[in-house]
């Protein structure tokens, strides 16, 4: 799917100022504006994340009274259990506030829904375990805003519900013993954008505190904080980007044993920095692959491990849920686009719901993303789950698909979620209706510029600008996310060095070897699925790319290459 180009506009008065009071390039600057770093002492704080930035814990609503609650528990000999969602943000916050306090008490235990047969958040199910189980505190971590009624039954048993979540809140709040979710429109936190597991870090962080423990003693867990944060695609900014920050230190220095394991098994070359894009798309997946495929209590044994040996074995075994998950992936979004071409709806349907009562529940969502990759709108995939239907719905760039959802809200049993991504469920019977009615709510609502892929870029850049120097400042922007994305350049009028080929097991993929037109400066490239640019590059035709700079690791070498993102026939040609 072809991409529309935008490069990117910074005042120029603002690029002027930073670059003078920074002593760094316009480049750099213009960088730094297109993120909101303005000042010099934003620029400070935006290159120097540390943990003196974090905000005070306390200042979340209830975030003290919850605590009193868990000391409380703890000087009684109460039993606990810490309550998660199955993804990954969910199985990080349940291993760490498990792992927090299991290191302290030692009547505790963790519960994770099962997929298929509770679905996602707080369930019944799992109340009345917890009343068979004489458990009188819960700890809810990535879920349970929205859980009336179940939190209505806890109370019922006398069971005490603490929340920790940061979905958006409905219009009905449960009546727990506690709620620490920074989107309650009531709740001076200055901060809004934490993952599940960063509210858990701040509730074991605020434990410290009160109770004169080692801050070490949370921070310990900082590494699963970064993970929930890259793969729950939250803002990498503020706090965010501080809590990534260091926990990419300690994945770099002395990772969590179970996420060692992940990354074994992932092929994760020894000596080569981790970043968050290792956390996105080599340790997030297997996270996800263990509830999708089996059960997310592998996932927290994993993380909660405390043997190497034992880490090992079970990073082994949640690989190979992921291979599992990865068929389903190829041959569901398969499935799902054969339903589409079929369908005379979606020729004029500005969004995209199918049904198909045999897929795979864990891979609804994968599929969901997929098919915004060949069908570039909002999308919804259902399945069947038990009586009813489970859907998983992603957005394109721009558009709030928790709205659009919200807004057809009738038709559902339940639903949840954030602008770019939710889950509902619904009656099979009800499916059609609900189609129409939000493909009328899309039509009307999405922009047309928002039909369309768009890739932005941060500025023009000729090749003599990319220095080690330039490059070692590139780097302290990360690390990199929504909101502080990887930067990317165009540089125009670029030709082929001599040394451009096909490369792949089907030779779909280009090494690139560019130089820029008038100038001896020249760089090695990498572009996957870009072997239809190989004859014209070869011809000898001028072309802009657009790039992102990154270190090629080869031999015990390294060097700067482009990324390759786009191409396109240079005006001057």
């Amino acid at each position: 799917m072809e991409m529309k180009w935008r490069v990117l506009e910074a005042k120029k008065e603002v690029v002027s100022a930073l670059a003078s009071s920074l002593s760094v390039s316009k480049s750099i600057a213009t960088l730094l504006a297109l993120r909101g770093i303005d000042t010099f002492d934003k620029s400070k704080e935006f290159f120097r994340p540390s943990l003196n930035m974090l905000h005070d814990p306390f200042l979340m609503k209830d975030m003290n009274k919850s605590v009193a609650r868990i000391y409380k528990a703890i000087e009684k000999g109460e039993k606990i259990m810490v309550y998660g969602d199955y993804d990954v943000d969910g199985s990080t916050a349940v291993s760490l506030v498990f792992g927090f306090f299991a290191s302290l008490y030692k009547n505790i235990e963790y519960y994770i829904p099962d997929r298929y047969a509770e679905g996602y958040g707080l369930s019944f199910q799992g109340v009345e375990y917890a009343k068979q189980e004489n458990i009188s505190l819960i700890i809810t971590l990535d879920c349970g805003i929205k859980a009336v009624d179940k939190v209505e039954k806890a109370n019922g048993y006398n069971i005490d519900v603490i929340i920790c979540d940061h979905h958006t809140p409905g219009t009905e709040i449960p009546e727990a013993y506690g709620i620490i979710n920074p989107k309650q429109h009531d709740c001076p936190y200055p901060y809004k954008e934490l993952p599940g597991c960063g509210i858990g870090f701040k509730l074991c962080y605020a434990y410290c505190i009160k109770n004169n423990l080692p801050l070490k003693k949370a921070l310990h867990y900082i590494d699963l904080v970064a993970i929930a944060i890259g793969c729950d695609i939250v803002p990498i900014t503020g706090e965010n980007r501080v809590l990534t920050y260091l926990g990419l230190q300690k994945i770099n220095s002395s990772p969590n044993l179970g996420v060692m394991g992940l990354l074994e098994t992932a092929k994760v070359k020894e000596g080569i920095p981790i970043t968050v894009e290792d956390l996105v798309f080599k340790v997030g997946p297997r996270i996800n692959a263990a509830g999708r495929i089996k059960h997310a209590k592998e996932a927290v044994a994993l993380l909660s491990n405390g043997d190497k040996k034992e880490a090992s074995h079970l990073a082994k075994l949640i690989h190979e849920h992921n291979e599992e998950r990865k068929g389903l992936d190829k041959q569901t979004t398969s499935q799902a686009l054969e339903v589409i071409e079929a369908d005379p709806f979606y020729k004029t349907a500005k969004s995209t719901v199918v049904y198909n009562d045999h897929w795979h529940k864990g891979v609804i969502g994968i599929v969901a993303s997929r098919l915004i990759e060949n069908h570039y709108k909002p999308t919804i995939v259902f399945t069947k789950s038990g009586e009813k239907a489970a859907g998983s719905a992603r957005s394109v760039k721009g558009y709030n698909v928790y709205k659009a959802i919200d807004a057809c809200k009738d038709h559902l049993i339940q639903f949840g979620g954030h602008k770019y991504a939710a889950g509902l469920t619904i009656k099979p019977e009800n499916i059609p209706a609900f189609r129409q009615s939000f493909d009328d709510y899309v039509s009307e609502t999405l922009l047309p510029e928002q039909l369309s892929p768009e890739i932005e870029i941060d500025l023009e850049l000729d090749f003599e600008e990319i220095t080690d120097k330039f490059y070692r400042i590139l780097k302290q922007f990360a690390p990199f996310g929504p909101h502080n994305m990887k930067p990317i350049f165009i540089t125009k009028n670029v030709l082929d060095a001599g040394y451009t080929k096909l490369v792949g097991a089907d030779k779909t993929h280009v090494k690139f070897h560019l130089k820029q037109k008038n100038s001896n400066m020249s760089f090695n490239g990498i572009g996957f699925s870009m072997g239809k640019w190989h004859d014209a590059i070869k011809e000898g035709v001028p072309h802009d790319y657009i790039y992102s700079i990154e270190e090629n690791y080869w031999n015990g070498n390294v060097s700067l290459q482009l990324s390759i993102r786009g191409i396109r026939i240079s005006e001057t040609a």
